[in-house]
């Protein structure tokens, strides 16, 4: 498919080995389509259903030697169905107000998401980011991009979760989220994909698209816990297994 109009004007190289920032102790490498002024919407909706993902205008999959560990997935929002945590995860957050916003600096936005970072990814980098590589990361697209923020009207509005979603042909792809860290307790995050896959249903979008998941990454652990959950492995898309769960690596 990617033989075709425009995919067949793209080019794709490999990075230089660089530190995994996932898995300690190991070497990753990244495939990377270029020029990105042709990676629109539609281009980007097939990259993305063959497995890469974007930060920023940068658009890349894993591409390492030797480790297959990172498995892209998504939730097909038709089957899913919220867990009694999932559900009492809902209820916690049920009174936050969701609103889109410009795809632009927000000090408001840059802030929580140092508070977050700080707390959650401390010493990895990102928690050091300037305002430039904040707007790098997150604020810089080709693609059809939301920005929608979560607010707490009992609080006069506090800004609770800002959620960076992309648009594609047959879903959403979820790029960041990033929430209060000192209300872990309410499960925003967890709230955050919940609110992207009602999203999709009204939509009639039929995938949620969440990235990598890593076996052996804690970063990467929530993901698991959505049911049903496929994962393009060895370039198919399949329902994931508790086996899968046990053994992709």
């Amino acid at each position: 498919m990617l033989k075709d109009y425009p995919y067949a004007l793209l080019q794709f190289y490999a990075t230089g080995p660089y530190a995994c920032s996932y898995l300690p102790e190991r070497m990753a490498r990244s495939q990377v389509a270029t020029p990105g002024h042709l990676i629109d919407t539609p281009v980007y909706s097939e990259l993305v259903h063959n497995g890469f993902r974007r930060s920023g205008v940068f658009t890349y999959r894993p591409y390492c030697d030797t480790c297959r560990a990172c498995i892209p997935v998504r939730i097909p929002v038709s089957r899913f169905q919220a867990d009694r945590s999932q559900r009492r995860c809902q209820r916690a957050n049920q009174e936050l107000l969701a609103s889109e916003r410009p795809l632009a600096f927000s000090e408001e936005h840059y802030a929580l998401y140092k508070r977050y970072q700080a707390s959650r990814h401390a010493g990895g980098g990102m928690d050091q980011d300037s305002r430039e590589q904040y707007a790098h990361f997150l604020l810089q697209s080709n693609v059809e991009t939301r920005v929608v923020e979560f607010r707490d009207p009992s609080r006069r509005g506090s800004l609770r979760m800002v959620c960076v979603i992309d648009c594609l042909t047959d879903g959403l792809s979820s790029v960041y989220t990033f929430f209060d860290p000192e209300l872990d307790r309410l499960g925003l995050g967890t709230y955050g994909v919940l609110w992207q896959v009602e999203t999709c249903r009204q939509l009639g979008l039929p995938y949620l698209y969440l990235g990598y998941w890593i076996r052996d990454s804690r970063k990467m652990s929530y993901k698991a816990r959505f049911h049903p959950l496929e994962g393009r492995v060895g370039g198919l898309w399949r329902e994931l297994t508790r086996r899968d769960f046990a053994e992709l690596s």
